[in-house]
């Protein structure tokens, strides 16, 4: 089952307004509060009504919402069409809006620890990050006035969908309720990044602003459920930067091509090693790591201008298109950012 949460166009991009929603077959979208209302749903209008970490909360395995849309279809499949919704008409907010929890993961495909001179760690690197950096598909991302180094890093994203404190890796895959892209935007300069500064600079050398800062966690488009992945390994994942400038301007430049199959430390081992000591809860989000190819390590390093175009995709769940925009939120209009962000005006 594909799980989104949608706005109607026009409102806020941190989803506050939004609504629990299936993707059904074809790409149209039937909110939860429409398959409520639907002759003989048997979907309480209480529990449509409750946002993605709210619903999990009630309904960890998402049981109701499978029988109710399974009763729905195996009455009249046209009545249930009839009730959704045009993508067109609507805008996807970040599946998990707010998340009372999003943790990163650092050195987790052996490759990218590679491209660093590193070597194969023992454990992960973890890092916390707000709900204010979270922003859905298709939201700008915000390069502050602060830093010339903005990068990207394609990942797939696990949604806890069950409490999740101190369990075994036999058990965490119980706790998991689905998997989303993500793009885990990184200001390189204030990360510290040698690469990065320029001559006399230092850097925070900390993680917190350098991955945290407002619209730096792109998540969507949809989360799609466990019962679906498994374990979340065996999945391309991938990225591109559609330039405003520069020798590839205007043309897709892919940056990064990897599989979830290579990550280190799998999502069960994740959830184990986190929820040990931080207790998870639904909605929360563990973003895990990504794969060589990001642009702080490339010769010479390509980092991100206001007016690029970036999209991370993960195979199965779909792709993440993200425009750069200065710290006003401006990107000129014939960019790359610039066409996309009109076409959706």
């Amino acid at each position: 089952m594909r799980l989104a949460t949608v706005r109607p166009i026009g409102t806020a991009s941190d989803g506050r307004d939004g609504r629990v929603a299936v993707v059904l077959d074809g790409g149209r979208i039937l909110t939860l509060e429409a398959l409520a209302d639907g002759p003989g749903a048997g979907l309480a209008v209480e529990l449509a009504r409750l946002d993605m970490a709210g619903l999990l909360a009630a309904d960890p395995d998402l049981e109701r919402v499978r029988a109710a849309l399974a009763a729905a279809t195996a009455r009249d499949p046209k009545i249930l069409a009839g009730m959704a919704l045009d993508p067109a008409s609507v805008r996807l907010a970040s599946p998990v809006p707010r998340p009372g929890k999003a943790i990163g993961v650092g050195y987790n495909y052996l490759d990218h620890v590679r491209e660093q001179g590193r070597e194969r760690p023992a454990r992960p690197v973890l890092f916390s990050m707000f709900a204010n950096a979270v922003v859905g598909d298709g939201d700008p991302i915000r390069r502050p006035a602060g830093t010339h180094a903005l990068d990207l890093e394609a990942e797939m994203a696990v949604v806890i969908g069950r409490q999740a404190r101190g369990v075994g890796v036999e058990g965490a895959l119980r706790c998991v309720a689905g998997y989303t892209a993500a793009n885990d935007a990184t200001a390189r300069d204030w990360q510290g990044q040698e690469k990065a500064l320029r001559p006399g600079e230092k850097g925070d050398g900390q993680w917190l602003r350098a991955k945290g800062s407002d619209t730096f966690l792109p998540l969507g488009p949809v989360m799609v459920t466990a019962d679906e992945l498994g374990d979340g390994r065996g999945l391309a994942v991938r990225s591109w930067v559609t330039a405003v400038s520069g020798p590839r301007a205007g043309t897709p430049f892919q940056m990064q091509s990897g599989n979830t199959a290579d990550l280190m430390f799998g999502v069960a081992e994740l959830v184990a090693m986190i929820s040990a000591e931080v207790t998870l809860d639904p909605g929360d989000v563990i973003v895990t790591g990504t794969p060589s190819g990001v642009g702080v390590f490339r010769d010479p390093p390509v980092f991100l201008d206001p007016g690029d175009l970036v999209r991370v995709e993960v195979e199965r769940i779909g792709s993440l298109t993200s425009p750069i925009v200065d710290e006003r939120g401006a990107a000129a209009a014939e960019s790359p950012a610039g066409r996309f962000l009109a076409a959706r005006s």
